[in-house]
């Protein structure tokens, strides 16, 4: 299918065989619930961690554009661990987006992902409806910089990680604010759990990670900035990275879902019609409507990042359009699985089968930031003006 073939520059550093050798180890990922080390080791060897990086400091020169295409590639092969590199590349982009317009606060970022350093985002909080806006980490100062203590989950890499970027609220009432940085993963006020056993997307490996004093040095405490939602570039660089990145790699997953569903009935033979059913005319209609819900997603991901790589200013319909491209992939990837499934029998349903694993591994679409409610009320407000 055209729409799973690698463009040269992507293919360069995601050959066909290493995204092979990829597919074949996700069973074993999801059915053990590891992490996928071997998966993240040939990433690694290949440049993957750099790509964003100039070629002078040894990465490919990609934009935000060709990392979403690699990365949607990657979900075809393999969801769980294109999602957990994902996080890295969150980091690598925020940088990048920043860099771009001028914002070069998180310059030593980029220097750490040279050096080798794996990133891992650790935002989300147990209870924080607020994501970015607020935050239940409490901080403290500390020898110039700050001293955290919550807990963060969905935490991915967590296995791997080195430099954790997180932030929390210093000081309460009015006079409160944000503070954002970054620990180390050596620091003794930080700790990882033994927590994920998930319905699907397991080779993540997303641990809960314990901030108890862990201490972020006054050079790797970048922004400061009031609770609540603030007009800050790096509030626009997280969400333009994440949103954008993550609705790759659900894209990726509907694109493997609608190739599943157009293999499958082929294999199989209509007892009443004794053609295979293919050839089936409501099969052949279901197949097509989902194949024009990822051509209408293949659009909107690739107009995002253009917009993006474009330093497009859109203002305040920036975030109506990232929220609802991460919402439509979630969306897309659950109703593609499905429909590959109707259409391709009850064998699929066994434990085991790809789109069993697909099934459960798309349905982690529904917990990433922004959710659905979220999601719709930013819409919401741009088009009707908030509420009072």
């Amino acid at each position: 299918m055209k729409h799973l073939e690698a463009p040269d520059h992507v293919s360069d550093v995601l050959p066909a065989d290493l995204l092979e050798r990829i597919r074949e180890r996700a069973p074993s990922y999801d059915r053990e619930n590891r992490f996928p080390d071997e998966d993240f080791a040939e990433l690694a060897a290949a440049g993957y961690l750099k790509v964003l990086l100039p070629v002078s400091d040894g990465g490919s020169g990609w934009n935000l554009g060709t990392l979403a295409t690699a990365q949607r590639l990657l979900a075809a092969h393999a969801p769980a661990t294109a999602l957990a590199v994902n996080m890295h590349h969150v980091w690598a982009g925020v940088a990048h987006i920043l860099g771009a317009r001028g914002d070069d606060r998180l310059g030593f970022v980029q220097e750490w992902i040279r050096d080798g350093h794996v990133m891992a985002f650790g935002i989300s909080e147990p209870g924080n409806d607020q994501v970015l806006f607020d935050s239940l980490t409490a901080a403290e100062e500390h020898d110039g910089g700050v001293r955290l203590t919550g807990r963060k989950i969905f935490t991915s890499l967590s296995p791997v990680w080195t430099r954790l970027g997180v932030f929390g609220k210093l000081g309460a009432g009015e006079e409160a604010e944000l503070v954002h940085g970054f620990v180390d993963r050596a620091d003794p006020g930080v700790s990882t759990g033994d927590d994920w056993d998930t319905l699907g997307m397991r080779a993540t490996q997303s641990s809960s990670t314990r901030l108890e004093g862990a201490f972020v040095p006054g050079e790797w405490l970048h922004t400061r900035l009031p609770v609540g939602p603030q007009p800050d570039p790096l509030i626009f660089g997280i969400f333009a990275s994440f949103l954008t990145l993550t609705a790759s790699v659900y894209t990726g997953l509907a694109d493997r879902a609608l190739e599943l569903a157009a293999q499958v009935p082929a294999r199989r033979t209509s007892l009443k019609h004794g053609t295979t059913l293919d050839r089936d005319p409501d099969i052949r209609w279901q197949i097509a409507h989902a194949g024009m819900d990822i051509l209408a997603l293949d659009a909107l991901i690739r107009r995002t990042t253009a917009d993006l790589d474009g330093l497009v200013d859109h203002g305040a319909g920036w975030f109506p359009r990232l929220v609802t491209l991460r919402t439509r992939a979630g969306d897309t990837a659950r109703s593609t699985v499905e429909t590959a499934l109707k259409v391709s029998g009850g064998g699929q349903y066994f434990r085991g089968s790809e789109l069993e694993r697909l099934y459960r591994d798309a349905l982690a679409s529904l917990y990433h930031p922004s959710d659905a409610e979220s999601a719709h009320g930013t819409v919401a407000a741009w088009l009707l003006g908030p509420l009072a």
